[in-house]
């Protein structure tokens, strides 16, 4: 099966989720980008335990465009360590699979 993965990251704000949604769609990074929240994290940070509340980012694109979705992310970003984690997506259904190849650019079409 060809490289799809799904990124992960999480926003402070709404608008800072739909603003990195939209840009990675824009520039075909991503295929899709769903905002899932707001959800309750807890991590740590620091030295201190915290509490946030966030907006989950579940990014689907191909693996070989992780470096390009992780710079455009890091570069939108108004984290300092922004979570951007990607794992690969083992199987899917024909259709959607194939939705996603032709709404993403590779980077030898760039």
């Amino acid at each position: 099966m060809e490289g799809f993965i799904e990124v992960t990251t999480t926003t402070e704000k709404r608008e800072d989720a739909e603003r990195i949604a939209r840009s990675l769609v824009e520039m075909r990074l991503a295929a899709c980008v769903q905002i899932v929240g707001p959800i309750t994290s807890i991590y740590r940070w620091k030295g201190k335990i915290e509490t946030a509340g966030e907006w989950l980012c579940l990014i689907k694109s191909r693996e070989e465009n992780y470096g390009a979705v992780e710079q455009a992310v890091r570069s939108l970003h108004p984290y300092e360590t922004p979570e951007i984690i990607a794992v690969p997506v083992t199987a899917g259904s024909r259709d959607y699979l194939g939705w996603l190849r032709g709404e993403l650019t590779s980077p030898c079409e760039e």
